[in-house]
């Protein structure tokens, strides 16, 4: 589908990096999402989040700013109250939304509000390993949720801190991998089946699912596999029926509204053996890299650099 652009070029500041573990990423992102809207005439400066950037935003006066600024502060509505504070319009999520969707707990509850499924789950911050014993807090972890199970931080994406435990080795092992990253960690009982991305997009006529994209990999779809070129394989539109397709797509939209979710968002799924789609996580500022999701299923849709120039004059309208 091609979406009409308009002749006048915009001033438009990307932010990019941040202090995150995903800053290599959100450069990257930046960085191909600022070549495109070049391409397409627009004037573009890419700007880090640091002591520089008000004064920076300020000089530059851009007519809109696109937060591609990954986990963490990026994406828990922080900076968005920050563009919020200075008045300039942006792409992305208001800030409610952002912290609905960053706090994976918040996130799940949510959706199971607006009928979407989730692996049951369990939440526990770091010290109760100390304060209540280890052994006894993991004992009850299995005799409740069972084996396997997905260890994730409560924040942050890419797979970042993110194991699957399939015996009481591994969940040691995972809890530690996970506490590298955040103070609490998201167990959550494994469901399995295709492991499937919708990302949803509104330019201002409401959301709109694009094609879903199939991931698959040989091992565990960790940071290397989603950000080195060979180690997984993406489908798009995924290798599923019409009818199962239209679930997904469906369950995303009703994701992305439930949260109350702006621009852009990107859902991800898990598509068990009987048809039926479960909720693993929703992130408000997807990757744009060479191999990220969103930009795969942009350019499966139609038309990425038209679509992009949609999404920069949204918040003008």
């Amino acid at each position: 589908m091609t979406i009409a652009t308009s002749p006048e070029p915009l001033r438009i500041a990307v932010l990019a990096g941040g202090l995150s573990h995903e800053r290599d990423v959100s450069q990257r992102s930046g960085n191909r999402v600022a070549q495109v809207l070049r391409h397409l005439g627009h004037s573009v400066i890419v700007l880090d989040v640091d002591a520089r950037m008000i004064s920076s935003l300020r000089a530059f006066s851009p007519d809109v700013v696109w937060p591609l600024v990954h986990g963490g502060h990026g994406e828990d509505g922080g900076l968005q109250n920050v563009l919020i504070g200075l008045e300039l319009p942006y792409v992305g999520t208001h800030s409610d939304g952002c912290q609905r969707a960053s706090f994976k707990p918040t996130a799940k509850a949510t959706v199971r509000t607006g009928g979407v499924l989730t692996p049951d789950s369990l939440t526990l911050p770091k010290d109760y390993f100390a304060q209540m014993g280890a052994q006894e807090v993991l004992g009850m972890v299995t005799d409740h949720l069972g084996l396997p199970v997905v260890v994730k931080p409560n924040q942050g994406g890419s797979g970042l801190g993110v194991s699957l435990a399939s015996n009481a080795d591994d969940l040691r092992s995972a809890m530690v991998g996970c506490f590298a990253y955040d103070e609490r960690a998201l167990i959550e009982k494994y469901v399995a089946g295709t492991e499937v991305a919708v990302s949803v997009v509104d330019t201002g006529s409401g959301p709109r699912a694009l094609p879903p994209v199939e991931v698959f990999s040989e091992g565990a779809y960790d940071f290397d596999a989603r950000y080195n070129p060979g180690r997984s394989e993406y489908f798009v539109p995924a290798r599923l029926s019409e009818a199962a397709i239209e679930r997904l797509k469906e369950t995303a939209i009703v994701v992305h509204t439930t949260l109350g979710l702006g621009h852009v968002s990107r859902t991800d799924l898990i598509l068990d053996e009987t048809g039926t789609p479960w909720f693993i996580d929703v992130n408000v500022t997807p990757g744009m890299t060479e191999t990220s999701l969103f930009p795969l299923a942009a350019e499966a849709d139609g038309d990425l650099p038209s679509l992009y120039d949609a999404l920069v004059h949204a918040p003008l309208l």
